[in-house]
């Protein structure tokens, strides 16, 4: 008998939804008609997410009083795209709570309340217009409003947006359109299109959607805060926490995705929005209420008003060594290409504040890694030293974990080491975690740990589409957000723009690689990883990574490299003659060139090379311009900026070139390359430098020794004064004679710039007039080339 009950309800429940009823109960009062349009219907996204997010609406809200209609929207035909439609809504699964018999109702509702439509056209968006309207007026149902979700490329969002502007709704009723990541690519693109969708939406119609501020562990970040504030509020400061990490880590590649991923990488990705946003929750004031959306965004725009500038230096950067190939196949690009898109990154940031002045906030992820996981961790300093019970729960890891979810744990928590606080409870949508399987999560063992975890798991999509239906704008980004953030990213985007990538093989091969270690405001990969391989290794594909390839050039012996491990391996040669120098005669005798070249390297001897015998180390000069040393023209003012000051050696060890004599520049009469000359003769033994680096300028100068100049007029002379084409044109440099008396030189080649040098150099003869490179030839000592992959390939 109950079947047959259950059979009638169904058909009645049947025919109430056949003309977009949503009603359950007769008699029932009407909120209102809501219709909902999915533009890219049956794309990826919706449907992983949105049809899955929208039927839960459906089936919280299908008795509360509003009635529904559901619009797949896209440039598909009807008849191609209606099946693939039904196919995904049929995949669609109850909430928990439904018994099976309900689930079956709801869902058949659900199906009936659903349709394909083409949208391609502004007459398409017109008719879908018309048509909602007539339904509405034949069934005498009142508009509460229309939402559409724009699951599209984002540089179709404002062409959509202009067609959804001539099919709003009744007068009355509200229109909501949501907006999914990318909001552009960099500063200027996101002001562009803010302007773009300014001119066909209003600011409170458009809700740009993040989706980890719908995660449950995300959008608890402040009321934690503001719940535990007894215990928080004296700690949550530079003087308790040593840094705070965020870190999203995936293990899938960008395979499928490459043509959106080599436009954008991992910063513009997931670290520009998901990332800077539980960013800005750990570290912005408390708002007095926390659902006030304006005092919320006031107090995010002051982290961002205060976030320190970042540079090249505040970023370690990789690529899976996969990448290249993968971009190569689905961007039809040839075998020579090689693409810079980062996978990986790891950058550190500081917020210009009292309460965090020098706390780090280091930010981290990446593709083809060990595991999928994302957290965010607030490490604190521990004022205890054991001595012997390291065991005890003092001596361990003082820290906060907001846990999105995954990893070793698989479910979303917040967990408070026991040696912090026991964290309150203030609602029941919470609970605390008191049988736990035997899992370590970042240091520590689950049981020391307090855990607090979501009563009920609820997905991020449909808890935004939620707040989107009640029209909350607190867990979404507004156009000051967007464009605050961009504005903070954008710099380092532009700095990174040409930095090659350290390679990374993907997976649990990566072993340390991808570790990065803080160095006071620069960030930098913590081990060298240095492999050697031959040329045909060079396709990045390989299942092993390559860092340093060593080879032939001019007859020469070369090292080439990526550029960060090419200043590795340059600066590990340097000390290791500067070490065998020392042991052997007790002093070494080295002398730089300028130009930018070297600035990678001085930076490196300083903050890497602590062992480095500089108080037995002569610094000379290999050339210098005709200006005051202290012009930031000078080579020395560049050495003294970026290696001198930072190193312990004697004032008397350093010999900058006498340029300035009796109160004039490079005068002949002042003798000033004589005095150096004598200099060099009498403190360097038999005037043979240890190491002498140069670079080599485009025309195939190096030192300032220049193309058309009489070299051979330097006879025996080991300094000499030079004419440079460019301003400053006096100079003076060491001569061919002087270098090549060295035991080593070096010459450093960096940078795409420098690819046709090296072609051209790679053919010529020897001819030191036109190429005065060429006439480096070491008497009875060794030539080593340092050329990077941009300067070798390209």
């Amino acid at each position: 008998m109950w079947k047959v009950v259950w059979a009638a309800l169904l058909l009645l429940a049947t025919v109430y939804v056949q003309r977009g009823y949503a009603k359950e109960a007769k008699g029932a009062q009407s909120l209102g008609h809501v219709s909902v349009v999915i533009v890219g219907g049956t794309g990826d996204l919706a449907k992983k997410y949105l049809w899955q997010g929208f039927f839960q609406l459906y089936a919280n809200q299908v008795s509360s009083g509003y009635s529904f209609s559901f619009y797949g929207g896209g440039l598909s035909p009807n008849d191609k795209a209606t099946p693939i439609l039904f196919e995904v809504l049929k995949g669609v699964v109850c909430p928990r709570e439904l018994s099976v018999e309900r689930c079956a109702l709801v869902k058949e509702q659900f199906l009936r309340l659903a349709e394909y439509r083409q949208l391609n056209t502004s007459e398409d968006y017109q008719a879908l217009g018309k048509h909602l309207t007539e339904q509405l007026r034949q069934e005498g149902i009142v508009e509460a409003g229309r939402l559409f979700y724009l699951s599209v490329p984002a540089f179709a969002y404002a062409d959509i947006a202009e067609k959804i502007n001539s099919c709003r709704p009744t007068d009355g009723a509200w229109l909501r359109v949501v907006l999914e990541k990318p909001f552009g690519h960099d500063f200027s693109s996101a002001q562009l299109l803010s302007t773009q969708l300014g001119a066909s939406l209003k600011d409170n119609e458009m809700y740009r959607i993040d989706h980890y501020l719908g995660k449950q562990v995300v959008s608890k970040i402040l009321p934690f805060r503001r719940e535990n504030s007894k215990h928080l509020d004296l700690i949550w400061n530079k003087h308790h926490i040593e840094r705070v990490e965020i870190v999203l880590k995936e293990t899938l590649d960008a395979k499928g995705r490459i043509p959106f991923y080599e436009q954008y990488g991992v910063i513009r990705d997931v670290i520009q929005n998901h990332l800077t946003e539980v960013m800005t929750l750990l570290t912005m004031e408390l708002p007095s209420n926390l659902s006030n959306t304006k005092e919320v965004l006031k107090n995010k725009l002051k982290i961002f008003s205060a976030l320190q500038h970042l540079d090249r230096n505040c970023a370690a950067i990789g690529q899976y060594q996969a990448y290249n190939a993968e971009v190569q196949e689905e961007l039809s690009k040839t075998k020579e290409h090689f693409s810079l898109t980062p996978t990986f990154a790891g950058i550190m940031v500081h917020i210009d504040l009292a309460q965090y002045e020098g706390m780090p906030v280091i930010l981290t992820s990446g593709k083809m890694l060990d595991e999928r996981v994302g957290y965010a961790r607030i490490l604190f300093k521990n004022d205890i030293f054991c001595i012997q019970s390291h065991s005890s729960v003092h001596c361990k890891p003082k820290q906060i974990v907001f846990y999105f979810g995954h990893g070793t744990l698989q479910y979303p928590a917040i967990l408070v080491s026991k040696n912090l606080f026991k964290p309150d409870l203030m609602d029941t949508e919470w609970k605390e975690v008191t049988e736990h399987k035997d899992v370590s999560v970042l240091g520590l063992n689950i049981s020391d740990y307090y855990v607090l975890t979501p009563t009920v798991e609820r997905e991020a999509y449909a808890e935004l589409i939620l707040h989107i239906f009640q029209g909350r704008k607190d867990g979404f980004i507004s156009a000051e957000n967007l464009l605050a953030s961009w504005s903070f990213w954008t710099p380092l985007l532009q700095s990174l723009a040409d930095t090659l990538p350290r390679l990374y093989p993907g997976g649990a091969d990566n072993g340390n690689m991808l570790d990065i270690k803080l160095l006071g405001r620069e960030v930098t990969f913590a081990n060298e990883a240095v492999v050697m391989v031959t040329q045909d290794h060079m396709g990045r594909s390989g299942t092993e990574s390559f860092q340093v390839m060593q080879g032939k050039y001019r007859s020469a012996d070369m090292v080439s490299a990526w550029p960060e491990e090419l200043i590795v391996r340059l600066a590990a040669d340097l000390q290791v003659a500067a070490e065998n120098a020392v042991r052997d005669g007790g002093r070494f005798h080295l002398a730089l060139s300028g130009g930018s070249s070297p600035l990678a390297l001085f930076q490196r001897l300083a903050r890497h090379h602590y062992s480095f015998p500089w108080k037995d180390t002569h610094v000379w000069m290999v050339d210098e311009r005709c200006v005051p040393l202290t012009e930031l023209d000078s080579n020395f003012r560049t050495l003294h900026d970026h290696l001198l000051q930072h190193v312990k050696m004697s004032y008397f060890n350093i010999h900058p070139m006498p340029v300035q004599m009796n109160q004039r520049l490079c005068v002949e009469e002042d003798s000033g390359a004589l005095l150096y000359e004598s200099d060099i003769t009498q403190l360097v033994n038999a005037s043979s430098f240890h190491f002498v680096l140069l670079g080599v300028g485009y025309d195939g100068h190096t030192a300032s020794l220049f193309p058309g100049s009489k070299l051979v007029a330097h006879g025996n002379s080991l300094v000499a004064f030079t004419e440079s084409p460019a301003k400053p044109h006096q100079r003076m440099s060491l001569t061919l004679k002087a270098i090549n008396q060295a035991q080593k030189v070096g010459v450093l080649v960096m940078g795409k710039s420098k690819h046709e040098l090296v072609t051209q150099l790679s053919r010529v003869k020897d001819n030191p007039k036109y190429w005065p490179i060429t006439g480096i030839r070491p008497t009875s000592g060794r030539l080593v080339w340092y050329i990077d992959y941009d300067a070798l390939l390209g």
